[in-house]
């Protein structure tokens, strides 16, 4: 990359194309002034989409990327060549092969420079899983490729609400064997890094909540707060990391003490995300910190109840890609030039 003024370039991947992705990606980019704003390259199938405008009235225009790409267009990589036809509302396992080849081509073009950032439409974790794609779901793979050591941290993000997960997609009968201190350690460091790289936060104050009911009872309903979660709190707190906890979930978030913090840790992921879902559903992000790329999503998920009638929302997407350049800019990638313009800034 170079410093002559561009926009950035974010890079959306399709999902399972018989879920609602390609509609969310067909309304938000029917507005064509976003174009101004960043160049949008879809990773999927123009196929799909020629598919899906003979079903939905929305006005949609791209082009197919063959050797550059229109920084004034929506662009479209074609990631397959098969023309596969759709089922929509199914869950297939050509939808999840093809929703791989969309993640993998994207996460390649991350790596050598061409997308600054990448939005991930849902994509089904039963149908994806195979022998090329074997994670529970976007957050770890790219940790995987992405994180130092394979680590990165789910943050879901909304404007007055940011809640990260200790742990991710296993098992709740594996969350308290899977709890460490050094795992909680290395999810906290990503979160307070993150706060401050990513979102701006000089001195970002931070609460953790209990594993256990009641955050433990002083060890009656678990002993967990005790011996892992409360020692770690210490040694973050003489460190001179505002960190409090651990507070009982269930009171933290009736009494609304939620305001009170740039960002809250739970130990598990219903923990985190039913609150979450609760409170900001219609335009919360999954983002995952902690990767030295910047990775979004809508909090959603396929919906196949609802595909290819019209009715999805594209909120959560459209504010997953506004927090993709959010992003950037606060890690100093895109910036305002003398003129008012954007430009890239090599790291």
């Amino acid at each position: 990359m170079n410093d002559q003024h561009f926009k950035p370039q974010i890079g959306i991947t399709i999902g399972d194309y018989n879920g609602i992705g390609v509609e969310i990606i067909m309304k938000i980019f029917s507005d064509a002034r976003l174009t101004q704003l960043f160049t949008p390259i879809i990773y999927g199938s123009s196929r799909i989409f020629v598919k899906y405008k003979k079903i939905l009235p929305i006005e949609f225009s791209y082009q197919i990327v063959q050797n550059e790409i229109n920084q004034r267009k929506v662009n479209i990589v074609n990631c397959w060549e098969d023309n596969h036809e759709l089922a929509i509302g199914e869950t297939t396992q050509q939808a999840g092969q093809c929703a791989y080849l969309a993640i993998q081509k994207a996460a390649q073009d991350l790596k050598d420079g061409v997308i600054h950032a990448v939005v991930t439409a849902p994509i089904n974790k039963e149908n994806i899983y195979s022998k090329d794609f074997p994670y529970a779901g976007h957050t770890e793979f790219f940790a995987e490729h992405f994180g130092k050591d394979g680590s990165g941290l789910m943050l879901l993000v909304s404007e007055n609400l940011r809640i990260g997960t200790v742990t991710g997609h296993i098992p709740i009968q594996d969350v308290a064997k899977k709890l460490s201190a050094e795992l909680l350690q290395d999810k906290l460091n990503l979160l307070i890094k993150s706060l401050k790289a990513d979102f701006g936060i000089k001195k970002p104050k931070v609460a953790v909540l209990g594993l256990n009911p009641h955050a433990g009872e002083n060890g009656l309903l678990g002993k967990e707060e005790q011996s892992i979660i409360e020692p770690v709190i210490q040694q973050f707190k003489q460190r001179g990391n505002l960190v409090f906890g651990a507070f009982p979930a269930d009171g933290f978030f009736a009494t609304q003490s939620y305001k009170r913090f740039d960002a809250v840790l739970s130990m598990y992921h219903d923990q985190g995300l039913i609150p979450f879902k609760m409170l900001a559903f219609e335009t919360g992000v999954n983002y995952t910190a902690g990767l030295s790329v910047v990775r979004t999503s809508p909090d959603h998920g396929t919906a196949y109840n609802i595909a290819g009638k019209g009715l999805a929302d594209e909120s959560s997407m459209r504010s997953a890609i506004f927090l993709a350049l959010d992003i950037l800019k606060h890690r100093g990638i895109v910036r305002k030039n003398t003129i008012g313009e954007e430009e890239f800034i090599s790291e």
